[in-house]
């Protein structure tokens, strides 16, 4: 199968994708919402947006973010290989500039891409996402670091912001987040107050 090909060369290649288990934990809420619409931030080459996209409602779209040009050209392919070009669009660049000029609404959000970000990212999501929408962080744990004493300086900026990320989720009266210990720890904040 086409996917499976993807996985493998993207694993051989070192590209970081979706681990399995935090695949199957996100395709269970994606199963029951049927979303018309789902934001990705950080395509890598294509391979979640892929899996993502056979839970879509009827005519629905993924936006997804890359900045790595070696990385996009990858996605593309498998993208038109997968016969998925209508359904799953790129904006190429770095997703601190793309989120602030988007203006859409997303049933979903997937935020896979610098940790250090990560509560930039938080903050445009919110201003997106729909009114019992979800949104999704991959490698919120960060190899265990997060939630221990880690203070390397090669990794304390991604450390510190993740950390962040978790207190405004966990703080946020208008989420209800959850911290699953799948791959490399997942978030999973529902919206329930207004936004």
């Amino acid at each position: 199968m086409m996917l499976d090909k993807i996985k493998k060369k993207a694993l051989e290649d070192h590209i970081p994708i979706i681990m399995d288990d935090t695949l199957e934990v996100i395709e269970k809420y994606l199963v029951k919402m049927k979303p018309k619409r789902i934001l990705e931030i950080g395509t890598a080459v294509g391979y979640s947006a892929i899996c993502f996209s056979k839970f879509l409602d009827k005519d629905g779209i993924i936006d997804t973010i890359e900045r790595d040009e070696e990385r996009i050209k990858e996605a593309k392919i498998n993208i038109k290989n997968m016969d998925l070009e209508q359904v799953i669009h790129i904006y190429e660049g770095d997703a601190v500039e793309i989120l602030p000029i988007l203006n859409n609404k997303y049933d979903a959000v997937f935020i896979d891409a610098a940790k250090g970000k990560y509560p930039f990212f938080l903050k445009e999501s919110l201003r997106m996402i729909n009114k019992n929408g979800i949104i999704f962080a991959d490698n919120i744990l960060y190899k265990g670091y997060v939630l221990s004493d880690y203070n390397k300086h090669k990794q304390r900026t991604a450390v510190r912001n993740l950390r962040e990320y978790i207190k405004e989720i966990s703080e946020n009266p208008n989420l209800e987040t959850e911290i699953l210990e799948v791959g490399d720890g997942l978030a999973v904040s529902k919206i329930v107050g207004g936004i």
